[in-house]
C-alpha cells in the first residue's frame, strides 16, 4: 500500500470504540513500520483535561485566551501537545507532512502563531499511533474510509460536520444531514 501521509481515515459506523466513533484522523506520517495520525473533530470539554493542559502549556502569558479550541489527537501521549499547521509556517522543530500541512511539538510555536496572522492551526493533545502493517489491516477490516483532503475541510469544517461531511462526500448514506456532500 502506498503511503497513507497526507489523507484522512474516516471511521466507519460500526467502530464503536470511543476514542475513535465518528472521528476523522488526519495521517501525519505512514511507513513500513506503522503510523501516527491526529483526531482533528474532537474538542476537549472536560475540565480535568483543561487542568491538565494548563498545567503543561500555561507560562506567563496565558495561552488558553489565544487558542480557542482544544483537540483530543488521540490516545498516545495525552500529556503531549502536537500542533497541526499550514505547510507555509515553520518553526523550531516542524516537521513538514506536504506543501499544505506541517506539525510542531515545540511549546513556543503557540507564541509564534498567535503573533502571526492568517496562519490556520489546531491544537491537539495525544495522538494516533498504530504499529507496523496494523493500520493496513483495519483498513482491509473495513473500519477506515480513506481520502485525500484539503486544508480547508482540516481547518475551517466545524468538528461537529466533518465525520458527516467525508462520509458523505464518499457516498455513505447516514441519514438526511444538511450540507453532505462536495469532497472533503
Amino acid at each position: 500500500m502506498a503511503s497513507l501521509q497526507n489523507h484522512i481515515l474516516i471511521s466507519m459506523p460500526h467502530m464503536q470504540d470511543p476514542f475513535f466513533a465518528s472521528s476523522v484522523v488526519f495521517i501525519c506520517e505512514h511507513s513500513k513500520d506503522g503510523a501516527m495520525g491526529l483526531v482533528i473533530n474532537k474538542r476537549f470539554q472536560q475540565p480535568d483535561l483543561m487542568d491538565l493542559f494548563e498545567q503543561l502549556y500555561v507560562g506567563e502569558d496565558n495561552l488558553l485566551e489565544a487558542i480557542p479550541e482544544i483537540y483530543f489527537g488521540g490516545p498516545v501521549l495525552l500529556e503531549r501537545g502536537i500542533v497541526l499547521h499550514a505547510g507555509s509556517f515553520e518553526s523550531e522543530g516542524t516537521i513538514k507532512v506536504s506543501d499544505d500541512f506541517a506539525i510542531t511539538s515545540q511549546k513556543q510555536i503557540l507564541s509564534e502563531l498567535r503573533k502571526t496572522d492568517n496562519i490556520p492551526y489546531k491544537l491537539m493533545l495525544g495522538h494516533a499511533g498504530w504499529g507496523s502493517r496494523q493500520l493496513e489491516r483495519e483498513i482491509e477490516n473495513g473500519d477506515w474510509l480513506l481520502q485525500s483532503t484539503t486544508s480547508d475541510f482540516v481547518f475551517n469544517m466545524p468538528e461537529d460536520q466533518m465525520w458527516k461531511q467525508a462520509a458523505g462526500s464518499l457516498g455513505m448514506d447516514l441519514g438526511h444531514s444538511p450540507g453532505i456532500g462536495g469532497h472533503a
